[in-house]
């Protein structure tokens, strides 16, 4: 025990009466202070819940909250060695209170430090003292190296600065929770924001001091932080204004605003996220979807003629498949091996015609020969019998194969490409790819299992919302490399704030796009550390998580646009921190969030939460010392929040800074009162949105006028 410790005496209030891993029980004395304690040398409430109290211990002391107060009644004790038949048995009250245990006060070089968890218990009739407004501050505030960001202030510390490490915040992920109201989304606009004016401010004070000794202009700081936001209901538009480079992109209806239009080509999905919002089907529509995708993106990848590349594609795809039937024999001969035989000619035959009818005039004796013999087969020697074909034989194998290797001399070696798989992002153009399906199912003789697929890949393609987003016409409109400078950043411009506005994005790929999005941010950090060796730190901000990360129970082969985004994100939580990319939730529904990303996240902030169900899930991610803490999570007022977890030491009241009105996202409560009594005018006029609702032209405006 050290000097510090030394006037315990002086701010003892109780005792230890009960011990367990999650409550102090702390009998009060007599004369402890009912309502304000002056012992510590500046007044403070006492006692009161979530106040401070340390038990001193051989390590230092520990600290814990007070989560319950309350009076027991018991009657007066008996004097030994007296007969006290005259007195009157009369009850007293008891004050007393229970402690949930948080850490370890230590105390090093005269600083304090706090170390988490607790090892060592106090027993039972150890004294209770009232820390000093010096150790209220040392538990309040963080004392971790990088804790610059000061986020608020504790109501129970006399108002001491709470600041937090960004590195503990954002790298294990934080989850900011509470109804709508609570202050959720300031809370959220305002960490980014105190995080880059901190940075700036800190790399500022730097360079000023570097140029002061070299004499030397001090430049503008050039903060590397970056910010990528999904913005489901248009909040943040105007709230990081003046703080960098700010970038906004939504779908566009009309050409207004500071906004880019939202690109996120077709050419940038993988094959399960083709499946997805095709809704393929897995044994018929997936396999020609995936073969589909790999060759196309072949095809593009080639200094060749398009049309040159998918027709080596398909002589390598007929020639692998003949070698299949020639090693096994039976596959011609017995059922139903035979039949799907002939109906595998019948496709290549339907393919060679499409081909020869689109395209120009390459290789056209190459597919006269093949046409030929294949008519040669299905017409005059294996007619069918009553709808099914006779037995074929390995001699009848052999020409067509004979035919494919003398094409070789002329369109090179027949073998199967190493190039991009059906998930990379390669650009290729969507008549292309749908033109080449068609060609696909005719070949393995399958085009009414495609019709549908067909018909909603080309109802995406014609809605002039979803095409502004998904389409592009050339390779130069937008590479990859491109749409990585914009929307992750480069070297020019920093910080960067990259918001994506979703309130417009049509229903039907509104959880494919931000599928797509994560994924290729998520894959580009990952190949980045691994060519580099340093891992690249973006956040990714999700607003209303539940409505784009949702929880799901069952497992089956039907693959939604919806469970896919959840799973990218859950990949995020889970390894994310490896590469860089962190995560910052807001929502007000956890009970419908993933319990794998909500489980991931390691801090909270905690606003108001009134439903049971989400305050059960709450407390479920917390520990059981901490449980009593969460128990006035309904009542707490706005800007008010709990913070817990491992950016803080401690579970900490806060009382979040304050923004400015236009640094707020829109999305305060409407002024019903306001309006109602005239105090601001509201003015009604449909027409204008009637004609951008129905997308009318101008003339039709002009007309209606």
């Amino acid at each position: 025990m050290t000097q510090n410790f030394d006037n315990i005496r002086h701010r003892s209030i109780g005792t230890v009466e009960f011990v367990s891993p999650k409550e102090i029980k702390v009998l009060l004395e007599i004369d402890a202070p009912l309502s304000t304690s002056l012992n510590t040398g500046v007044p403070q409430l006492f006692p009161r819940i979530n106040g401070i109290l340390l038990i001193p211990n051989e390590a230092g002391a520990l600290i814990g909250m007070i989560t319950w107060i309350g009076i027991e009644y018991s009657p007066y004790p008996k004097r030994k060695g007296y007969k006290d038949f005259d007195l009157v048995d009369l009850p007293f009250p008891l004050r007393k209170l229970s402690l949930s245990p948080l850490g370890i006060l230590k105390e090093r070089e005269g600083n304090y430090e706090i170390e988490r968890g607790v090892y060592s218990y106090p027993s039972v009739g150890d004294i209770v003292i009232v820390p000093s407004q010096e150790q209220l501050k040392a538990i309040v505030q963080n004392k971790d190296q990088n804790a610059q960001i000061k986020i608020g202030v504790s109501p129970m510390a006399a108002n001491a600065p709470v600041f937090v490490d960004p590195d503990k915040l954002f790298g294990r992920h934080l989850a900011i929770l509470g109804n709508t109201g609570s202050g959720k989304s300031c809370s959220v606009a305002g960490l980014i924001r105190w995080s880059i004016e901190t940075a700036a401010k800190h790399q500022n004070e730097n360079s000023k001091q570097a140029n002061n000794s070299n004499n030397k202009e001090v430049k503008q700081p050039d903060v590397n932080a970056r910010f990528i936001i999904f913005d489901p209901n248009g909040e943040y538009g105007n709230c990081f204004d003046g703080l960098g480079n700010v970038k906004k992109y939504e779908v566009k209806i009309k050409e207004e605003g500071d906004a880019k239009q939202l690109k996120v080509p077709s050419w940038m999905w993988n094959s399960w996220e083709w499946a997805s919002i095709a809704q393929a089907s897995a044994r018929t529509q997936r396999p020609i979807l995936r073969r589909a995708l790999r060759e196309i993106k072949n095809a593009e990848n080639t200094q060749n003629d398009n049309r040159v590349n998918l027709f080596r594609n398909f002589l390598t795809s007929l020639k692998i498949s003949l070698l299949n039937y020639q090693k096994d024999a039976a596959k011609l001969s017995e059922w139903p091996g035979k039949q799907n035989y002939g109906e595998f000619l019948e496709g290549i035959k339907k393919s060679l015609e499409t081909l020869k009818k689109n395209e120009n005039g390459n290789y056209n004796d190459i597919k006269d020969n093949l046409k030929q013999n294949l008519d040669n087969l299905l017409n005059n020697t294996h007619p069918k019998n009553n709808g099914y074909y006779p037995a074929f034989s390995l001699n009848e194998v052999d020409p067509l194969l004979k035919i494919l290797n003398k094409a070789e001399n002329s369109i090179g070696k027949l073998v199967p490409y190493e190039g991009p798989d059906e998930d990379s992002p390669v650009f290729f153009k969507n008549d292309d790819f749908l033109a080449h399906i068609e060609r696909l199912a005719q070949e393995a003789n399958q085009q009414q299992y495609l019709d549908f697929f067909l018909m909603r890949v080309r109802s995406l393609f014609t809605d002039k919302r979803i095409a502004s987003v998904i389409n592009t016409e050339t390779s130069d409109e937008i590479t990859l490399e491109t749409w990585l400078n914009e929307y992750i950043g480069n070297n020019d411009n920093n910080p960067s704030i990259t918001i994506i506005d979703l309130s417009l994005l049509p229903s039907e790929i509104l959880f494919l796009v931000v599928s797509v999005m994560t994924r290729i941010i998520f894959e580009a950090h990952h190949r980045y550390k691994k060519q580099t060796g340093q891992t690249l730190p973006t956040v990714l901000v999700v607003d209303e998580a539940h409505n784009l990360i949702k929880r799901y129970e069952t497992e089956d082969d039907n693959i939604s646009a919806q469970r896919l985004c959840t799973q990218i994100f859950e990949k995020i939580a889970k390894e994310g921190r490896k590469f860089g990319v962190g995560l910052v939730l807001a929502s007000q529904r956890p009970s419908e969030l993933s319990q794998t990303v909500l489980s991931q996240c390691n801090t909270f902030l905690l606003h108001r939460i009134v439903s049971d169900r989400d305050q059960e899930m709450v407390k479920k991610l917390v520990p059981d010392t901490m449980g009593g803490i969460l128990n006035e999570l309904s009542v707490l007022p706005s800007r008010k929040a709990i913070l817990l977890g491992w950016a803080t030491p401690l579970p900490i009241l806060v009382e979040i800074n304050e923004l400015p009105e236009e640094q707020r996202p829109q999305s305060k409560d409407p002024e019903f009162w306001d309006v109602w009594i005239n105090r601001e005018e509201r003015k009604i006029d449909w027409k204008p949105i009637v004609i951008d609702w129905q997308q009318k032209k101008k003339d039709t405006e002009q007309k209606n006028s």
